[in-house]
């Protein structure tokens, strides 16, 4: 009987391996959208100004289909960045300008937008991405509208082109999908920048009208748009995007490994140690096995 009481005596509690767990995001929050419509939720919130923006398109495209072509001329015609609204209201007109489809359709731009914006503005982010296409469209319109005064001036065009009508997103367009080289790397971005090139550039070898002009001047400027491109994460600020986190068993305030929630556990402090359990009174099984 002592021989086993010894025995009992002498036993010591086993260290156990810590074990990490990673700690998931839980299920039907918004971290982790289940089913199409939270996949369509996040979607539209990484790219919150295209998709506004698409939306007002939408609704001017409707309205415009209503008015009959005489009406839309004159409509569209006090919204044009043409040389005469440029000098009396240049901040209305480039504003709603902005905001009327010329040619084209809008499901036509709903997969240019999809296409172009929305990539550009979830790696550059929102203010960013109004930087450049805000740049492009402005500084496009004044030089192709600076273009056509020059040849107004010297006679190569009417002098009734002052209120040719100029509406429409191509511009900011253009500025985009220049700037959308410096998201590749290697050989691609380089073969991306020459076909951006080649689209905007070989209308000024045929047409020449002022709006190949602007839209060739937009691609430049959105090619010059690069400082704006440092630092963009393309991953930053996503929606849902939780880094994982371990239980490594952070020591309680006594000091000792334990939970979270200050309890102790058995759990191997060091190389060659243990933390036992803390002391409890022997219940039956240890009386049997004392005897």
């Amino acid at each position: 009987m002592r021989a086993r009481f010894k025995l009992a005596a002498c036993r010591i509690p086993r260290p156990t391996r810590t074990r990490h767990r990673t700690r998931r995001p839980p299920t039907g929050s918004a971290a982790s959208p289940r089913g199409f419509a939270g996949r369509l939720r996040t979607h539209l919130c990484r790219a919150p100004g295209t998709f506004l923006w698409l939306g007002i398109l939408l609704v001017t495209s409707v309205i415009m289909h209503r008015f009959s072509p005489d009406v839309l001329t004159d409509f569209l015609q006090q919204r044009s960045t043409n040389i005469h609204n440029l000098l009396h209201s240049p901040g209305r007109v480039l504003l709603t300008s902005a905001l009327w489809l010329d040619g084209g359709g809008w499901p036509l731009y709903f997969v240019l937008y999809n296409l172009l914006h929305a990539p550009a503005e979830r790696w550059l982010g929102t203010r960013r991405w109004l930087a450049v296409l805000g740049t492009a469209h402005i500084g496009a319109t004044y030089l192709s509208e600076g273009v056509l005064a020059v040849a107004i001036h010297t006679g190569a065009a009417p002098r009734s082109a002052v209120n040719t009508l100029d509406v429409g997103v191509s511009y900011a367009l253009a500025g985009v999908a220049a700037v959308l080289t410096y998201r590749l790397t290697g050989p691609w971005r380089y073969a991306y920048a020459l076909g951006v090139l080649a689209f905007y550039g070989a209308p000024l070898l045929t047409g020449r009208g002022f709006t190949d002009v602007g839209h060739c001047a937009a691609a430049l400027i959105g090619f010059a748009c690069r400082p704006l491109t440092r630092g963009a994460s393309g991953t930053a600020g996503r929606p849902g995007a939780t880094a994982p986190t371990t239980d490594t068993g952070s020591p309680t305030a006594t000091g000792a490994p334990g939970n979270a929630d200050g309890s102790n556990a058995l759990r191997t402090a060091g190389p060659g140690t243990a933390t036992p359990l803390p002391h409890r009174k022997p219940g039956i099984r240890d009386a049997r096995r004392m005897t």
